[in-house]
């Protein structure tokens, strides 16, 4: 899925953040338990040092497709997007900082709903070349 179905201004009706902590440019849509979202890094960007794209970052990123795919699942319902916030993010590998100017492409797994609380996996990479991978605890606060 590396076509984008949302670009820029979509993904805002998706997420809570706004500009400029906004870490999703791009979201690629659902398969299953599986969604794919993108981000291209602008030098401007808050979490770019010296060229490149902070952990922190990334660990945004992550959470923002996480964030993505709800909004996207609760829209296509038609009911309001509810907020999330990380529980826990746990077994956090960095292989790589992404440098600006790399566009990110974010696989996230859906590896266990329970209630308000989903546990993900997800796989963050540059070309074909794995940049992060973890996994997330998600509660979301509905109305």
């Amino acid at each position: 899925m590396r076509d984008a179905a949302l670009k820029r201004e979509e993904i805002l009706q998706l997420i809570p953040q706004r500009p400029p902590m906004v870490m999703v440019d791009k979201f690629h849509g659902v398969n299953g338990d599986f969604s794919y979202s993108g981000l291209t890094i602008q030098p401007e960007n808050i979490f770019c040092q010296t060229g490149y794209f902070a952990e922190v970052g990334l660990i945004e990123h992550i959470a923002q497709s996480a964030a993505a795919r709800v909004g996207y699942i609760y829209t296509q319902k038609g009911e309001s997007v509810p907020l999330g916030f990380i529980g826990s993010v746990d077994k956090f590998k960095l292989h790589k900082l992404p440098q600006v100017g790399n566009e990110l492409y974010t696989e996230i797994q859906v590896m266990q709903e329970i209630g308000d609380i989903t546990l993900i996996s997800a796989k963050t990479r540059v070309a074909e070349e794995l940049v992060a991978e973890c996994k997330m605890k998600i509660f979301l606060k509905k109305d």
